[in-house]
């Protein structure tokens, strides 16, 4: 309390921002960029992605370039947005009565968000039309963001076979993010699915815990999937206690260099564990783990507390990991063999050359008689 005073005494700031801008200077000469203070708004943007939930109409919008105006991206499926029949490229004229010529994306976002069980009222200037506009009474709920995109790729075998894929993308570490994981494999593997892409490109990280609970989806025993080491040097395993991986299907997972921490935490656990193989380019390299705190003005303070190397020992911070393959189409040979129906279903993905160079070392672990 008496150093809290001193403090006081002596910075006397005017303003939070000014506040904020102190602190980070105070912390910099840690020299660890990600040991930061973040506002309050940032703080509950960060919380939402954590969380995996909010408490709104489930729109996601942004500001058209061309025009300036708010338009709908999607709608998250059986939201209150879906179920009053907006659609993407509508565009948002009001919200609650005010005009929005002129709100950000953040600024709309913010007031269609509120406490469950209220509504909000907007105007939708209807896409197909584009001068058809309409009222629209939306009651807000509790959304959950699902971090979990997923498909089945299929194609034909020299015999012809179908041979289905299963594709996962995993965006972030969400709380959901795991069990989300877990429904997508159950549902691929009821499909009859033969191998598994797991795609983690530009995961930014999010929770450590959910990046090992994803990893022991993957593998069985006691296996390591990631060593600790503290400020004195002190480095301690994390290990799988009577693992029972959901599937022992071959799998590929996809790295970029905007995968990192948790994302290399997942991706370093299942490489050296011999689980997977990796595609892509070199990861981002963020091998800290930190503790927030959340202070009394609603900002939050991320102090790092350890690094973390990969089971191999590889340290991992400010290196990244670097793919046993990379993203290249030249050893490729001839494009499989689809149907009509399967080019339409999957032309997306196909014309993704990390995909594409997946599948080829999936069709090589199956060639070289790998058990699945």
């Amino acid at each position: 309390m008496k150093l809290q005073q001193t403090m006081v005494e002596m910075f006397p700031l005017n303003s939070a921002d000014a506040a904020y801008t102190k602190i980070s200077g105070m912390l910099s000469t840690l020299g660890d960029p990600f040991t930061r203070i973040i506002s309050p708004k940032e703080y509950q943007g960060f919380r939402i992605g954590s969380d995996g939930n909010l408490q709104g109409v489930g729109l996601f919008i942004n500001v058209e370039p061309r025009t300036g105006h708010l338009v709908v991206l999607s709608c998250i499926e059986n939201s209150p947005a879906a179920r009053a029949g907006i659609h993407q490229g509508d565009e948002l004229v009001e919200i609650n009565g005010e005009r929005l010529n002129g709100i950000d994306s953040e600024g709309a976002a913010k007031r269609l968000r509120g406490n469950a069980g209220t509504t909000v009222t907007v105007k939708v200037k209807d896409s197909s039309t584009n001068s058809y506009i309409r009222e629209v009474k939306l009651p807000r709920e509790y959304i959950k963001l699902s971090p979990i995109s997923s498909a089945i790729i299929p194609h034909r075998s020299s015999e012809g076979q179908v041979i289905k894929t299963g594709y996962v993308k995993l965006s972030t570490f969400s709380q959901s993010a795991a069990d989300d994981m877990r429904n997508a494999i159950q549902e691929m593997k009821n499909q009859g699915v033969h191998s598994y892409i797991l795609d983690l490109r530009n995961n930014p990280g999010g929770l450590v815990k959910a990046g090992l609970d994803v990893a022991q989806m993957w593998l069985d025993g006691d296996e390591t999937l990631v060593n600790t080491i503290d400020r004195d040097g002190n480095m301690s395993p994390i290990n799988m206690i009577d693992g029972h991986a959901i599937t022992h299907d071959p799998l590929v997972v996809i790295v970029n260099e905007g995968s990192a921490s948790a994302s290399e935490i997942l991706a370093g656990a299942l490489h050296d564990n011999g689980r997977a193989i990796l595609v892509g380019n070199k990861t981002f390299g963020k091998g800290k783990i930190q503790s927030v705190t959340q202070l009394h003005d609603g900002s939050a303070l991320f102090v790092t507390v350890a690094k973390y190397v990969s089971p191999a020992l590889h340290d991992i911070d400010q290196v990244g990991i670097t793919p046993d393959v990379q993203c290249t189409t030249e050893m490729l040979n001839s494009p499989k063999e689809l149907s009509t129906k399967d080019k339409a279903s999957i032309s997306s993905l196909e014309a993704d050359s990390c995909i594409m160079v997946a599948e080829h070392e999936l069709d090589m672990k199956d060639s070289k008689g790998t058990v699945s």
